[in-house]
């Protein structure tokens, strides 16, 4: 076997390694190595991006859900959430103070909620497109059929976030009962299909998760090809049943945040806020390690503490103009410069 400087070479220089090599990685990642992986992975974002940092208005709309994740706090057997749905008007009104704000893609996420039909999704798109036509539209709002996100992107929807969760089928079933792994990954393929920048993406220290696991889901990412790719931190909700497991890790996190724009080097990469809570520098690390997206929060004051997946969410508590100066000046003194633009993947033309 190689060593493990060559190897992170490798993967720096054909953007690809095998399934063994991806496991021999993650399980021999010594303090030196790791740095140099981050190295390789700011050299690679500096070549395709430059020092940009393209920020996202994020607007969470409903924590309405149908679905019963056991990990996630707005699941829909948790009596405890306080629930939300924000109107049509409430929505584009918080659009337009995003973008007095500079905000020139607006981030629509939300549970699985039945209220929201495909009529009122492809009609709010339509309305904010007419009134913000130079603006990007990202729906993040789980799976739907190919007629659905067809009408969508119609509609003019750019970009659909999807987090596979876990590209293992039994930690997937285990973690999302109901659900079907098979249609979760059909859905992503599907979305591409349409035109769609696509988005999908996984969690990190779920329980009984293993390094196996994440090797399945490099492999994943490098065949589907996404335009972006959100991972972040498992952490804990005090109404689930995953309430006493222990949250994931924020090296582990930011050395997989790495090994990703070294094996999509053209990719889209999110320094989460979930990264930000469990670390006050969080997402500083993450943008040190490759990542080259961040999504202040736009939603309204009085819901941002509703819309709780996870304990201790950061950003709750502040409203959308402080929000953007503050990220905005940790953003440069990590010694990046804020993009305010769409901030499109390059590879990406709408078909």
């Amino acid at each position: 076997m190689i060593s493990m400087k060559e190897m992170i070479d490798k993967l720096y220089k054909k953007s690809s390694l095998s399934r063994e090599e991806l496991k021999y990685m993650l399980d021999n990642m010594d303090d030196d190595s790791f740095k140099y992986l981050m190295e390789r992975a700011d050299e690679t974002r500096l070549r395709y991006y430059g020092r940009s940092v393209y920020m996202r208005g994020l607007i969470e709309f409903t924590n309405y859900c149908q679905r019963n994740c056991m990990y996630c706090g707005i699941r829909g057997s948790n009596k405890k959430a306080e629930r939300y749905r924000l109107t049509e008007d409430q929505i584009l009104d918080t659009c337009k103070t995003g973008y007095k704000l500079g905000y020139r893609t607006f981030v629509l996420q939300g549970g699985e909620d039945p209220d929201f039909t495909d009529d009122k999704i492809v009609e709010l798109v339509r309305r904010i497109k007419d009134i913000f036509p130079s603006c990007a539209v990202t729906l993040s709002i789980g799976e739907k059929t190919y007629e659905s996100y067809k009408r969508y992107y119609d509609a003019g929807a750019d970009r659909y976030l999807l987090r596979h969760e876990t590209a293992t089928k039994k930690l997937y079933e285990r973690l999302d009962p109901k659900m079907s792994f098979e249609n979760r990954i059909e859905c992503l393929w599907n979305l591409k299909k349409i035109g769609y920048q696509v988005g999908a993406g996984f969690m990190i220290g779920l329980p009984g998760q293993k390094n196996e696991d994440y090797v399945n889901d490099l492999m994943f990412l490098k065949k589907l090809q996404p335009h972006m790719v959100g991972i972040g931190p498992f952490i804990p909700h005090k109404d689930t049943p995953l309430s006493a497991c222990r949250r994931g890790t924020v090296k582990q996190t930011v050395m997989l945040l790495s090994i990703i724009r070294l094996l999509l080097p053209d990719v889209l990469l999110p320094a989460t806020t979930a990264l930000g809570t469990i670390d006050p520098s969080g997402r500083e690390k993450g943008l040190l390690a490759g990542a080259n997206v961040v999504m202040p929060n736009l939603s309204p004051l009085n819901v941002r503490k509703k819309y709780a997946l996870y304990d201790g969410k950061v950003c709750t508590g502040e409203e959308a103009a402080e929000c953007r100066q503050c990220i905005e000046r940790r953003i440069n003194r990590a010694g990046f410069i804020v993009d305010m633009s769409r901030g499109d993947n390059i590879s990406w033309k709408r078909m």
